[in-house]
């Protein structure tokens, strides 16, 4: 990644951001040309990483924003968001994370929108939003962008999203949990998985009718979704759904 007929600087990314660089770069301090007048940002997505990715730069010690012009010489340190800390008397990169967690996902994490549901969590997805649809849900109504893209998070307008590393939908979930420890935000079974309403706590005798008389004989406790409707009960779906959460959640 060096050259000798331009200028250079020297880099380390930290932490997870290692996964978006090549084995040979991971971990350690290395060259990397750049062009005249070229920002840090330029920089660090023209290696791979979505700046949604990075909460905080270095260069030369002292904390830059994403606008920065890059030196001969400069010498950049850039680390993962931290949405667990508050470092906001030092990044200069957003002014706070998102404390009120909610999601936009794109189409490749179908099954991971509903676990997030399960878990209580405000999270949108729709197999036909584009790009700029969920950039601009990111925007509106201040959601972390969840990805398999890594050009959907270069997006510009974009400020907090994360690319989901793991294939399967189960360690996605982990991966989530454990990034932004929503355990200890989670409140399960209060969000419609179908369709991410609210549930409300309804009677028996609101739901006769509506399902088979053998779950009304043996369940007594109810809860409709305030928007689409459908009806929950702590059935065998339940307990399973309780599994996973304590398997994913210690």
């Amino acid at each position: 990644m060096n050259s000798e007929n331009r200028s250079q600087v020297t880099i380390r990314f930290y932490e997870e951001l290692n996964d978006f660089l090549p084995a040979e770069y991971r971990k350690v301090i290395f060259d990397h040309a750049i062009t005249e007048g070229q920002t840090v940002k330029d920089l660090i997505e023209s290696i791979g990483i979505p700046h949604t990715e990075v909460d905080l730069i270095l260069v030369n010690g002292d904390a830059v924003e994403f606008g920065y012009r890059l030196q001969q010489d400069d010498q950049v340190s850039v680390y993962p968001v931290f949405e667990r800390l508050d470092i906001s008397r030092v990044t200069k990169l957003r002014p706070q994370p998102l404390r009120e967690i909610r999601f936009v996902l794109d189409c490749h994490l179908a099954k991971l929108v509903r676990y997030l549901r399960m878990l209580g969590f405000d999270s949108l997805h729709d197999n036909n939003y584009v790009d700029s649809e969920i950039a601009e849900l990111s925007v509106h109504d201040k959601r972390i962008v969840l990805t398999r893209d890594r050009g959907l998070l270069k997006r510009r307008i974009i400020t907090h999203g994360r690319y989901v590393r793991n294939i399967e939908p189960r360690r996605q979930f982990k991966e989530i949990v454990d990034w932004l420890d929503l355990s200890q935000s989670a409140r399960p079974f209060t969000r419609c998985i179908r369709c991410n309403g609210l549930l409300q706590e309804v009677s028996n005798d609101e739901v006769k009718g509506q399902i088979e008389s053998d779950t009304g004989r043996y369940y007594q406790q109810f809860w409709r979704c305030g928007d689409c409707g459908h009806i929950y009960w702590k059935g065998s779906h339940y307990q399973k759904m309780e599994r996973i959460i304590k398997e994913v959640m210690g």
